[in-house]
């Protein structure tokens, strides 16, 4: 089980109301029906960007744009003396 963390909310007379019957109906704690909507809310949330389709062309452009620039997608290949080689001379230009 994940740490728990303890808040104390407000909410309405009503809800109070309708929290009890659920929580009663499915037998589970008021608590975990408070989670499981929280749960519910953040994943709505969270979907809702997925389905902006506006910002998927926006991104899907830039990436069409950005692949005609000639990257060949082939990994880079990191070799220590190529950084010290840049270092150097990044350092010299500024000495000079």
């Amino acid at each position: 089980m994940s740490q728990m963390v303890r808040k104390q909310i407000y909410i309405y007379k009503r809800q109070e109301a309708q929290l009890k019957k659920i929580s009663e109906a499915q037998g589970v704690s008021e608590a975990e029906i408070i989670r499981g909507a929280l749960d519910r809310e953040v994943n709505n949330y969270i979907a809702s960007f997925h389905h902006d389709e506006n910002a998927w062309a926006k991104i899907l452009e830039f990436i069409d744009q950005n692949a005609k620039l000639g990257v060949t997608g082939d990994p880079y290949k990191f070799r220590r003396q190529d950084a010290y080689d840049e270092r150097e001379t990044r350092w010299l230009k500024d000495g000079e």
